[in-house]
């Protein structure tokens, strides 16, 4: 099977790891052929290249800044790529042959370069949906649902539906309701294709180093937040936690990455002079799992506000290293329903901080942790293994 997938995110092997690339990655070792166009900002790379990564080709287009940018920026970003995007295929790739292409949306504005390659290689598309837009903005106030720009992109997210031959949704929940809020589209061609992951075999904790580095007790409970910390993660309850749990010495808050609103848990932090969290950069994917190892609780946030069934990936990184999870989310995700099934954490409606920082003290002084940690692992090597995707993705492009 000769694959082109079509990507927005796809690092480099030594800057980390993604369900992306380890989907990439075992497509790959199952004897497909793949090639990955992906958009790349201007901030990181200067100049458009093919070369090998990880055993295939990875063809990265210089296309603008995108993440950790202001809305105009990231909008302007978003209608240039896919110009930018069909020049550099055209370029680079345009003589090979495909069987399929795969791609992801967000963003919902690809939809007319897919379109374009669809005909272009003469295959079908199957459409990896990990967000649903432009409602997700819309429920977080950023746009207005009677706006020019709602419109627009309505229009676009339509257009996106109507490309793929084949739209994967993450879960029960985003397949629901992608069909009861497009009533034109078929049913059949809609499925549910969950997040998944490569699994590691080691998961031993080797010690403290990244305890010790960062200053973090030894003793105490750590509640790891890792990942975007932007507007959908609803930072502001975070920093209301961080506060609450000022005194708990039992207690250390341990956020990692980057975001619009990072800032908020760093400002908290500081003009509260709390001692027990702590805000760190992205880490090597090497160091990350290190720390992920070194903690005890695995937290996943979401806005209250949200109407669409959001089900982040992250909470496959906690399981993976038998963390239980703790997940704050609005009423809509089926995440506390993996929750439930898995028996690996607690779930907390989002829109209730006091319930939250009960059930912060309630895990930091539990004694099923290590219990819930391992049923999260059992839960996902048994369902949530990236070789059931490409199982998934042969069923419908192997002749």
């Amino acid at each position: 099977m000769r694959v082109l997938y079509i990507a927005t995110s796809f690092p480099e092997p030594d800057k980390g790891a993604t369900i992306y690339t380890d989907l990439a990655d075992a497509l790959h070792e199952s004897g497909h052929e793949i090639t990955v166009a992906v958009s790349e900002q201007a901030k990181s790379k200067k100049k458009t290249g093919i070369g090998k990564e990880r055993g295939f080709d990875v063809l990265r287009i210089v296309t603008g800044n995108y993440y950790d940018v202001g809305l105009i920026e990231k909008g302007i970003t978003t209608l240039k790529i896919p110009v930018l995007m069909k020049q550099g295929i055209t370029k680079y790739i345009g003589e090979r042959e495909f069987d399929f292409i795969l791609f992801e949306a967000p963003p919902v504005t690809n939809a007319g370069l897919v379109a374009w390659a669809k005909r272009k290689f003469k295959c079908p598309a199957y459409l990896m949906l990990k967000d649903i837009f432009p409602q997700n903005a819309v429920d977080l106030g950023i746009m207005k649902s009677n706006s020019l720009l709602f419109k627009y992109f309505t229009g676009k997210e339509k257009r996106l539906y109507q490309t793929a031959d084949v739209i994967g949704c993450m879960s029960s929940a985003n397949k629901k309701y992608i069909l009861d809020h497009n009533s034109w589209l078929d049913s059949s061609k809609v499925e549910i294709f969950p997040n998944t992951k490569k699994i590691a075999n080691n998961t031993e904790q080797n010690g403290f180093p990244m305890r010790e580095r960062y200053g973090i007790p030894k003793d105490a409970c750590v509640f790891l937040f890792g990942g975007n910390m932007g507007k959908p993660q609803y930072i502001d309850i975070l920093c209301k936690a961080v506060q609450y749990c000022k005194d708990e010495t039992n207690i250390f808050f341990l956020f990692v990455g980057r975001g619009t609103d990072r800032y908020k848990l760093e400002q908290t932090i500081k003009d509260n002079s709390i001692k027990n969290a702590l805000v760190i950069e992205n880490l090597p994917r090497n160091e990350y799992e290190q720390i992920t190892k070194e903690c005890n609780v695995g937290l996943i946030v979401l806005d209250p506000r949200f109407t669409i069934p959001n089900y982040p990936s992250r909470i496959l990184s906690y399981m993976e290293y038998a963390k239980p999870v703790l997940a704050v989310t609005d009423d809509v995700s089926d995440l506390k329903k993996l929750i439930a099934d898995a028996q690996c954490g607690e779930w907390v409606y989002s829109g209730d901080v006091n319930s939250f920082v009960a059930r912060i003290k309630e895990m930091a002084n539990s004694e099923d942790l290590l219990v819930k940690g391992k049923n999260g692992r059992r839960y996902m090597l048994k369902h949530l293994k990236v070789e059931d995707s490409v199982d998934i993705l042969e069923k419908h492009f192997i002749k």
